[in-house]
């Protein structure tokens, strides 16, 4: 397929899994699958991470943070009694740390099940990623774009295997510049670029969904909903006038954060399903400029030429790396390119 109580006595919190949408009912188990998360040492992502070692999952914990994914590992093989839960360094705003990862896992891994591209930054100041990329189209988008294409052959061989990416609703109010991709020419606006970013990751989630049709590889794409984790913390949306018990009904933890990618990760019902969006663990309709397949394959070629993949019938193959497209851009303007911008705060 492609594509406190209230009056009427109910507990709050069965009211507030009906409003953000519940856990998922599948009972599935994973032995012998192995699942790649990134960003798990915190918020969905660990909480993700948590709930498929439960399942008896491998784990391979993508982070930044080697301290705190390590930590985070740790409490999920304590939790779990899964041995097989592991931290590897990934920081999604280095192309070369996102190669040497998934060499790493190329090597070391004998299959790779589910791809559950997870981590992110939202609506941060004007950063760059160390290959001078705009902080949030790299990370959200090309970081993922590029680990997902370096890991396709393993997802190939694991057939029947999933790709999970993690969006937003956000996506609706989201445009592709592709005059300025990265925000070099216009005033910067941390709204429109995360916008950007995540209306980036249906249209990529669309277009793989296509090319890989026949392989056995699923695609697709998730709004998880509102979730308190740290991912806001430059919004201030959470000690705004909106954090009120009834905006507390709407906000979910990160357990109930990490169903919808559990569902996707796990759910027979989903056996072959790809292309699609999902509105928590309900399939809609994305915005309408998120199925311009035009604009989806237009965006597929400019983001393989700035992570320095070419073409190769469906998958990227390795080829000059970034610096050469961060050298390319800085000559465009006139300028050295200089050295890369590195990745803090994340």
């Amino acid at each position: 397929m492609f594509c406190l109580y209230s009056k009427y006595k109910f507990p709050l919190f069965k009211i507030k899994n009906h409003v953000t949408g519940g856990r998922c009912t599948s009972k599935a188990t994973i032995p012998g699958k192995t699942v790649v998360v990134t960003g798990a040492n915190a918020g969905i992502g660990k909480e993700t991470a948590h709930e498929l070692a439960k399942r008896g999952g491998r784990i391979i914990m993508g982070c930044r943070d080697m301290e705190k994914c390590e930590a985070a590992a740790k409490e999920i093989r304590g939790k779990t009694l899964n041995p097989h839960v592991y931290a590897c360094h990934l920081d999604l705003a280095s192309v070369k740390s996102i190669r040497a990862f998934a060499e790493r896992i190329k090597q070391e891994e004998q299959r790779v099940d589910v791809l559950i591209n997870n981590a992110g930054v939202m609506r941060c100041p004007a950063w760059k990623t160390e290959d001078g990329f705009e902080m949030q189209f790299g990370v959200n988008h090309l970081g993922h774009f590029l680990l997902t294409n370096l890991l396709l052959d393993k997802l190939k061989e694991s057939a029947p295997s999933r790709v999970i990416n993690l969006a937003s609703l956000a996506h609706i109010v989201g445009k592709i510049d592709f005059e300025d991709l990265n925000w070099e020419n216009k005033k910067f606006d941390t709204k429109q670029a995360y916008c950007q970013s995540k209306l980036a990751n249906v249209l990529f989630t669309r277009e793989l969904a296509k090319r890989l049709q026949g392989t056995g590889v699923t695609v697709n794409a998730v709004h998880p909903g509102v979730v308190a984790t740290d991912l806001g913390r430059h919004t201030g949306l959470h000690q705004s006038q909106f954090s009120s018990p009834f905006f507390s009904l709407l906000v979910k933890n990160p357990e109930l954060g990490a169903q919808p990618s559990v569902y996707l990760a796990v759910s027979e019902e989903l056996e072959g399903v790809t292309g699609c969006y999902y509105d928590v663990m309900t399939e809609k309709e994305p915005a309408p400029q998120a199925l311009d397949e035009e604009v989806a394959r237009k965006l597929w070629e400019a983001s393989s030429r700035l992570v320095g993949l070419e073409e190769e019938g469906q998958t990227g193959q390795s080829s000059p790396p970034a610096e050469a497209a961060r050298t390319e851009s800085a000559q465009k303007h006139g300028q050295s390119p200089g050295p890369a911008v590195s990745a803090a705060g994340l």
